[in-house]
């Protein structure tokens, strides 16, 4: 939300993207650092990752909006001119308090959520999205990478594994910011939800033929090649853009409201996969485990498909209109 309220319109994808960059520089640290280090010196190497933010925060200005919502309208100016670098930021300013006015006078509701067709639609979307960025298997496949690929019988070394997966990860991450306003979040999605279903069923196959004893030696190198091709398609599209979205679709008075919906539906998600994924790959056998990933991912092409408008370069107002048409 900070980085919604402080970014410029042309920026505002390839900020919004960052989210996934920073998750994937995390995780790569700890498939580095992990398998080498005693658990003590692990937790306390990523304490100091939240010590050092805070630190920083101490030097970020508050968001030109709640400067505004709080009647400290000369703040909000000096914190707009540090954010743009320049003094010139009159005009800007003068947008923000106009859209805080707005916003007051419509102070949001619950009932809110589901006033206009758009709203709806838009929560429709945003629940979708992030519920579905979960059930397509990233944590579990983040958080049992290294189990995949011991079980998977594949020759190379499952510490490496994770973190070849890590990398590729973060490279595929940030290529969101360079793309995202050019190619749009809408086609981004379809390749993303399309390549993880491919990949996810690639790998299901794998894992079948394994548990059916058939001879997997002559391909033992798909396990790694379809988790590469997975990351590379997650990080960019469904890793990073449903936040981004969700931004783009509600009306100021009703964004944090529907923010925390979604986030705590989408981390309802993430619990229950991380929870029950090693349960289900007992009980039902990893394979029908990852295609069930797998069905979800088409669903997710639907979803996209069917629901979600281009945001790209559009005003709230049009994006509005399409989702109340």
């Amino acid at each position: 939300m900070y980085c919604g309220e402080i970014a410029e319109d042309k920026v505002r994808g390839a900020l919004g993207s960052l989210l996934q960059i920073m998750i994937s520089i995390g995780l790569l640290s700890q498939y580095v650092v992990g398998p080498y280090v005693s658990y003590l010196v692990l937790t306390i190497f990523s304490a100091m990752v939240p010590f050092l933010f805070v630190v920083a925060m101490w030097f970020v200005p508050e968001s030109p909006y709640q400067l505004i919502m709080a009647r400290k309208n000369q703040q909000a100016l000096e914190s707009l001119q540090w954010l743009r670098g320049t003094k010139a930021v009159n005009e800007e300013l003068a947008v923000i308090e106009e859209n805080v006015r707005d916003m007051l006078a419509n102070k949001a509701t619950p009932r809110d959520l589901i006033a206009t067709k758009a709203t709806i639609t838009a929560l429709y979307i945003s629940i979708g999205l992030v519920s579905l960025q979960q059930l397509t298997g990233i944590n579990a496949i983040l958080f049992y990478c290294q189990t995949i690929f011991e079980t998977s019988g594949s020759s190379l070394d499952s510490s490496v594994a994770t973190i070849i997966i890590g990398t590729v990860m973060l490279l595929a991450s940030t290529l969101t910011p360079f793309v995202v306003d050019s190619l749009g979040r809408r086609i981004l999605l379809l390749i993303s939800a399309g390549g993880m279903a491919v990949s996810l069923a690639a790998l299901g196959t794998f894992f079948h033929l394994q548990n059916n004893h058939s001879d997997t030696s002559s391909i033992g190198w798909l396990p790694v090649v379809s988790l590469v091709v997975y990351i590379i398609v997650y990080s960019p599209g469904f890793g990073s853009l449903p936040w981004a979205v969700m931004g783009e679709l509600f009306t100021p008075n009703v964004k944090s409201m529907a923010s925390s919906v979604s986030a705590s539906i989408c981390w309802f998600f993430a619990f229950l996969i991380t929870k029950f994924f090693s349960t289900i790959s007992e009980e039902l056998g990893s394979d029908y485990a990852i295609w069930i990933f797998g069905i979800f991912a088409v669903v997710a092409f639907v979803l996209v498909f069917f629901l979600l408008p281009e945001t790209k370069g559009k005003s709230l107002q049009e994006i509005q209109a399409i989702l109340g048409g």
